[in-house]
């Protein structure tokens, strides 16, 4: 399987530091969260308040659209309660023709009471009787055929049977002349170009659209005697305009100065209008944009949004208008002037933008002296930790003002940095002296026979391991309580931050991995000083196959360097050994092989058969591994002192692998050496192991492990 893919890794400069990651934690939420919700605040406010005035804008057509049937009906309801009047049909019975003034008398003061610009009156066939119009009739004119009565008040004789309101139609202007000739002059519309609209083919609009009502007059029997049409002419009808913007907008209605405005539309044309051109010139003849006659003209839908009116912009309603065959033929329209409440909304933004900016400003201020009194005594002991690796070993974090779990860490690692220093020191004392006394005994053995020379050197052993055991059991009774302390102060810091405490996951098991370290280091003194308690199984192993598999374990050391393994597997006896500790012993020297060699090279490692000399034969002996690197070799200094504890020649190292390796050989009877290669280009190793091993002694316990005191 391959490497898993990382989506998102950390900027060195973050994982660096615990004191950048707590101000990125602290500081994240405000530059971040803080604005995101301004943002939100201010998108979601500035939708609510379109729909507030999406909302009154609605309103207001709806009561101009009430205003509007409403006119409609007073039409049709004036006009048919003329025609049912006992006054017109009494002046309808046969009356010499010089009597017809009167007639138009009485329909001039009906049309005056009713506010009606025009009212006529046809007999029963269509000829015209009477007209309530600036000039009467005579009654010589009432004789003539023509002009006879419209085909448009016959259709809308048709069509009123249902229905007493007046019908809403678009006359050309020979219908209007025919009977309301005085309307003729608020016909020609010049048409304005307008910005946005849609392309004009004609320079000005001379159709008429007219509220008609026509009823019939009945005598007592039913019969039809007259019909009596009345009506309105909208084309610059401005104080019908007006009366709707009073009704809409009345003084005080709008705030902010906002301007209310109404206007009807003949098709796209404003034929009346109270929306400005000019100071005092009304925008008469211009036309709506594409857009909304598209949208209202062409599908019927009723507009409710922000548009662009002759030279502002409005929040508008626009609602189509239909004739009597529900055609549409023009539009009213009601709306606002924008600016004003626009104005308010950057200036309510403004506002709840600096609220904001400075509750972010008080809350960084607050996260910033918080993350401070947490980062500086990790900086602090950090930086102590730094100065003891660089060999200052009188460094310390010395006193902090923290008084929480941080400062008593900082306390325990002073504390367990002075231990490390006696025992240290202790330690460096009893090895001269334990020197000094193998010396001297040494000195005394040279001239005994052999031996006395093995025995000289089992006893040299015995009293390092006596000396090395007191001063381990020693250290670990001072070391293992500081220990515990650290451990027990680390784990209460995750338990009390909690989720808090992620950022500075990696800092924390830094801590961890030393405290770990620390407690291998006097286990491995322990297992040196004490082989009897820490033996294992003795089993017998093919050594060819535990350094292949030991070659696997260190296959990720290997991956990272450019060396090359040569193999040499001759050998076909097994060995008598604990499988883990031989595994300990082996990866050991493979670790020290690769170190050897950080810019590449050659690693050989060669097994082959061994019988010692002497009388034992073939049954004795075993076999042996030789680990050869093609590194710089081995000085005469590090080979005098290369299995002594704590020497080594590495920076990072402990000095107690090769120590540990040669104890964990020779408790089965076998021997570790080192020597340089014969041509100068590296170091060899060379393990020799028994077929058949001296038992540790050790009793094994029931869960595997080895027993002892």
């Amino acid at each position: 399987m391959g490497e898993p893919v990382t989506l998102w890794r950390t900027p060195r400069w973050l994982a660096g530091s615990v004191r950048n990651k707590l101000l990125a934690m602290a500081l994240l939420p405000l530059l971040v969260a803080f604005p995101m919700l301004v943002i939100a605040l201010a998108l979601w406010g500035n939708v609510a308040y379109d729909r507030l005035l999406i909302t009154k804008v609605r309103s207001d057509l709806a009561v101009a659209n009430g205003y509007f049937g409403q006119v409609l009906s007073e039409v049709g309801s004036g006009t048919l309660g003329v025609a049912g009047s006992q006054a017109l049909y009494a002046a309808l019975r046969p009356l010499p023709p010089a009597d017809r003034n009167s007639l138009n008398e009485q329909l001039a003061l009906a049309r005056e009471r009713l506010g009606l610009d025009f009212l006529l009156l046809y007999d029963a066939q269509g000829r015209p009787l009477a007209r309530a119009v600036p000039t009467g009739l005579s009654s010589a004119d009432a004789s003539q055929p023509m002009p006879l009565m419209p085909a448009a008040i016959g259709a809308s004789l048709q069509t009123a049977r249902t229905s007493a309101a007046a019908r809403l139609l678009l006359l050309e202007p020979e219908a209007l002349d025919a009977f309301a000739p005085h309307l003729s002059p608020r016909l020609r519309i010049p048409l304005v170009a307008t910005r946005n609209a849609a392309p004009a083919t004609r320079e000005a609009e001379h159709r008429a659209m007219v509220m008609l009502s026509a009823h019939r007059v009945l005598d007592a029997k039913g019969q039809t005697i007259a019909v009596l049409a009345g009506g309105l002419l909208l084309n610059q009808n401005l104080d019908f305009i007006d009366h709707i913007n009073r009704i809409v907008y009345p003084d005080g209605a709008l705030p902010f100065g906002s301007q209310g405005t109404a206007t009807l539309f003949m098709d796209d044309v404003r034929i009346t209008t109270n929306v400005r051109l000019f100071q005092d010139q009304r925008a008469i003849g211009t036309r709506v944009s594409q857009t909304v006659r598209d949208a209202v003209l062409g599908r019927g839908n009723t507009w409710l949004d922000r548009a662009f009116v002759v030279n502002d912009w409005y929040v508008s309603a626009y609602e189509p208008l239909q004739d009597a065959t529900g055609a549409r033929i023009g539009m009213l329209y009601v709306g606002f002037t924008e600016a004003p409440f626009r104005l308010v909304r950057y200036a309510m933004l403004a506002v709840m933008g600096l609220i904001f900016l400075g509750v972010m400003a008080l809350s960084a201020w607050f996260s910033l002296r918080w993350a401070r009194s947490i980062f500086q005594p990790v900086q602090h002991m950090n930086r102590t930790m730094q100065l003891v690796e660089e060999g200052q070993a009188s460094a310390r974090v010395g006193e902090l003002s923290a008084r929480d779990e941080l400062g008593a860490l900082a306390g325990h690692l002073d504390e367990l940095l002075d231990v490390i220093d006696d025992k240290t020191a202790a330690l460096q004392r009893w090895g001269e002296e334990l020197d000094h006394k193998v010396a001297e005994r040494t000195q005394e053995l040279e001239m005994s026979n052999a031996s006395l020379q093995l025995a000289q050197q089992q006893l040299v052993k015995s009293e390092k391991l006596a000396a090395i055991g007191q001063l381990t059991a020693s250290i670990a009774h001072e070391i293992n309580n500081p220990i515990a302390v650290m451990q027990g102060n680390l784990d209460l810091m995750r338990e009390t931050l909690g989720a808090h405490a992620q950022p500075v996951r990696g800092e924390l098991q830094l801590l961890d991995e030393q405290v770990e370290r620390m407690r291998l280091i006097v286990t491995q003194l322990l297992q040196y000083a004490r082989p009897t308690e820490y033996a294992g199984y003795v089993e017998s192993l093919d050594l060819n196959r535990t350094v292949n598999d030991c070659l696997v374990l260190v296959g990720h050391l290997m991956s990272q360097t450019h060396i090359e393994v040569q193999r040499e597997l001759r050998g076909t006896r097994r060995v008598g050994c604990n499988r883990q500790e031989l595994q300990q012993v082996i990866i050991n020297l493979l670790i020290n092989a690769i170190q050897a060699m950080p810019q590449g090279g050659v690693l050989r490692l060669v097994t082959q058969d061994w019988v010692p000399d002497g009388p034992h034969g073939v049954h004795a002996g075993g076999a042996l591994l030789r680990v050869e690197d093609s590194g710089h070799g081995l000085s005469e200094q590090a080979q005098e002192r290369l299995f002594r504890p704590f020497f080594t020649t590495k920076n990072d190292g402990n000095g107690l692998g090769l120590w540990i390796s040669q104890g964990l050989v020779e408790r089965y009877g076998g021997s570790i050496s080192a020597a340089n290669r014969v041509d100068g280009s590296g170091a060899v190793f060379t393990v020799r192991l028994l077929t058949e091993p001296l038992a540790p002694s050790a009793t094994p316990t029931n869960d595997g492990r080895p027993g002892g005191l």
